[in-house]
């Protein structure tokens, strides 16, 4: 293994740990803002059920990310390095701005730009592309429809309740969506990383012919996201937790539990879908229950832009650091 494969796997691994980072806000923001735990107590509840997430998924989202979204023939070291970039400094520019954008696109983006300045579009694989791009809308009109339902029926239920009698029962069913959510969060993203690593490893010839996912790579993942999440990105949790819509410890479980399932969904199928991108629907929905005006839709549509923008611009600046490795390494 030589010096620049293990940079590149401290590399990968930042990377993973920025998105712990920046993706933090998507699983605390809801009990934050309902104030059924404390940021300090948050984090951490978080990114514990991000590092349990490793025995519960299998590596379908990994095998995705590794081989379905480029050609893996066509992988080599400073694709990777290219992708990286792209992906770390895409999560750099939006956390700064607190843009709550996904960090698996801004991967996904950082593939497709490399690939292309390297072997063109027919290095692309259509099929797994098009599933992601499908799923950048479907995943957070997923997540609102299953955050809608979710508040429909707990609405129903307690319909007779007063809010503080049943205020309690949701802050503790808060603590379990959560979790739920965390567990999806880490579950969907970590692997990802897997991917781009296992793809390292293949191109380079130290997977022995085989596409697999060492136990060595799951677990450094794994462990990179939880560490990411307990450090938490917070300029993007006030614009999750208090800028897209108000919420109480009710709304806060019906968003997470509407997420969750969409994540846990999603996971089971290979599809690496955006964590920020479902969560933020499920908010959505949750908020127009109550009525339309109190999602605060111009924020949302920042958010949306930011979401549209992400591939195309981790994609270039993919590519040009692609370049650059390449201009330099002649």
């Amino acid at each position: 293994m030589t010096l620049y494969i293990v940079f590149l796997i401290f590399l990968a691994l930042l990377f993973d740990f920025l998105n712990g980072f920046h993706d933090s806000a998507n699983s605390i923001a809801t009990v934050v803002s309902t104030r059924v735990l404390s940021p300090q107590y948050a984090v951490i509840w978080a990114a514990f059920f991000n590092l349990v997430a490793f025995f519960f998924f299998g590596h379908r989202v990994a095998m995705t990310m590794g081989k379905g979204i480029i050609d893996i023939a066509i992988v080599d070291n400073h694709v990777i390095f290219g992708t990286l970039m792209g992906a770390c400094i895409w999560n750099l520019i939006t956390w700064y701005f607190g843009l709550p954008t996904s960090s698996s696109h801004a991967l996904i983006g950082g593939l497709v730009g490399s690939a292309l300045v390297k072997s063109g579009p027919g290095s692309l694989v259509i099929g797994g592309l098009t599933k992601t791009v499908v799923f950048i809308f479907l995943s957070p009109l997923v997540g609102m429809v299953l955050g809608v339902a979710f508040g429909v029926a707990v609405y129903w239920i307690f319909r007779k309740s007063a809010p503080s009698q049943v205020d309690h029962i949701f802050r503790k069913g808060q603590l379990v969506s959560a979790a739920l959510y965390s567990l999806g969060h880490g579950g969907n993203d970590a692997q990802k990383t897997m991917g781009i690593i296992a793809s390292l490893l293949f191109s380079a010839g130290l997977l022995g012919g085989k596409f697999e996912i060492p136990i060595w790579v799951a677990l450094s993942c794994y462990v990179a996201i939880g560490l990411g999440t307990m450090l938490g990105g917070w300029r993007i949790v006030k614009t999750m937790g208090q800028k897209v819509a108000k919420l109480r410890p009710m709304d806060g479980f019906c968003a997470e539990s509407g997420a969750a399932v969409t994540l846990f969904v999603s996971s089971a199928l290979g599809v690496p879908v955006s964590t920020t991108h479902t969560i933020t629907g499920a908010i959505m929905g949750v908020g127009s229950l109550k009525r339309l005006s109190a999602v605060k839709w111009g924020v949302a549509g920042t958010i949306v832009w930011a979401w549209i923008l992400t591939i195309p611009c981790s994609a270039a600046i993919s590519a040009t650091s692609y370049a650059v490795i390449g201009w330099f390494s002649k």
